[in-house]
């Protein structure tokens, strides 16, 4: 039950944007770290369960972003929206990551969703753009598309975050869901309340910062009561945090990590062929890594600032050591910093606005 909160509301970020990924604590996942793939430098973790070795959240040096939150489909009768995927849903974050830098994430909407689309692929979300200031206004950001295996076509992919003072929240549902989730609501009205307080009393991004993981350390989770882990998950979107939930079991397999987990792996190609090549990658669920049993819960948080020069600060905090052990808040945080390149340049690809450039 993961959940990405973003807002245009601080007069010094063109964008905030934090995420909590809720996980087997055990899952094997890398610490953040740079890796190359099709020319592209790609900041992120990596989630080593899978071969694939793709990541929920990223960004490059030249502002492509992107972060994926999944959920499960329930309707054993939509054979457009599976219950079990045949196609990964990470090769999807790492295909705009490794696009070409000249591609526009117009291009990347319809080169996503053209011909059979997403079909096949289990129940996600995937809000993603290229992170740079609009050329003709300076009202905000370039739009971000949030891309759904609800999205048939184009024309019914939300655009988001293009003005200012504006607050938005994604979770495990499409972006369009007339029922709303309470976390989703908690974490919006805690967003702007954040900013509002910061900006009055003058703080700085220490205090800012502080004060976006208290966000995302919001436990309104109700008890268990002796619910079973099917039961309880309807509670999970009640909650921004989720503590952990389960038993204290050993996996029944992790795979070593590998030079991925520090170094540069190989290239990926960002042309159409190899793009549906990576969406077809991995089978669902977890082919032949026999799944991980235990304790399910937040295992780490991220927030990425970008203010109004280009410049990014990329935070991560990890809750749980490799053995399944809490970490104490701040002694599992790291921290980037970099500009985005050609951060005022022209936006690249085919310019269509679909319906809802929000």
């Amino acid at each position: 039950m993961c959940i990405v909160l973003a807002t245009t509301a601080h007069p010094t970020y063109s964008i905030i944007i934090i995420d909590n990924r809720d996980e087997f604590i055990l899952r094997p996942t890398s610490r953040p770290h740079w890796w190359t793939s099709n020319d592209q430098q790609i900041l992120s973790s990596r989630d080593l369960q899978r071969a694939e070795q793709g990541t929920w959240l990223g960004i490059t040096r030249t502002g492509n972003f992107a972060v994926l939150t999944n959920y499960r489909e329930t309707d054993t009768q939509d054979a457009d929206h599976p219950i079990q995927g045949a196609r990964s849903r990470g090769g999807m974050v790492t295909a705009w990551l490794s696009a070409s830098e000249d591609e526009g994430i117009e291009n990347f909407v319809h080169r996503l969703l053209d011909g059979e689309g997403v079909k096949g692929v289990g129940g996600f979300s995937l809000l993603c753009g290229k992170l740079r200031k609009q050329k003709s206004s300076d009202s905000g950001l370039e739009p971000l598309a949030i891309i759904s295996n609800r999205a048939g076509t184009p024309d019914d992919v939300p655009w988001i975050a293009k003005r200012r003072g504006e607050v938005y929240g994604l979770s495990n549902t499409f972006y369009d869901d007339p029922i709303s989730w309470p976390k989703i609501e908690i974490g919006k009205e805690k967003m702007l309340g954040v900013v509002a307080e910061v900006v009055e009393a003058g703080m700085g991004e220490e205090e800012l910062v502080d004060r976006l993981f208290a966000i995302l350390d919001t436990n309104t989770l109700p008890q268990q009561d002796g619910q079973d882990f099917e039961e309880y998950l309807y509670e999970l979107r009640k909650s921004i945090f989720i503590p952990s939930i389960g038993h204290a079991e050993p996996p029944q397999t992790i795979p070593e990590a590998d030079q991925i987990a520090t170094g540069s792996p190989e290239a990926l190609s960002g042309d159409g062929e190899h793009l549906d090549a990576r969406l077809r990658a991995a089978e669902a669920p977890e082919a032949g890594n026999g799944g991980i049993p235990g304790i399910y819960g937040t295992q780490r948080q991220s927030i990425i600032l970008v203010d109004w020069e280009g410049n990014v600060s990329f935070r991560e905090r990890s809750l749980w050591d490799e053995e399944g052990h809490p970490i104490e808040r701040g002694k599992g945080d790291v921290k980037f910093e970099f500009k985005i390149k050609d951060w005022e340049g022209e936006s690249k690809g085919i310019v269509v606005y679909p319906r809802s450039v929000l």
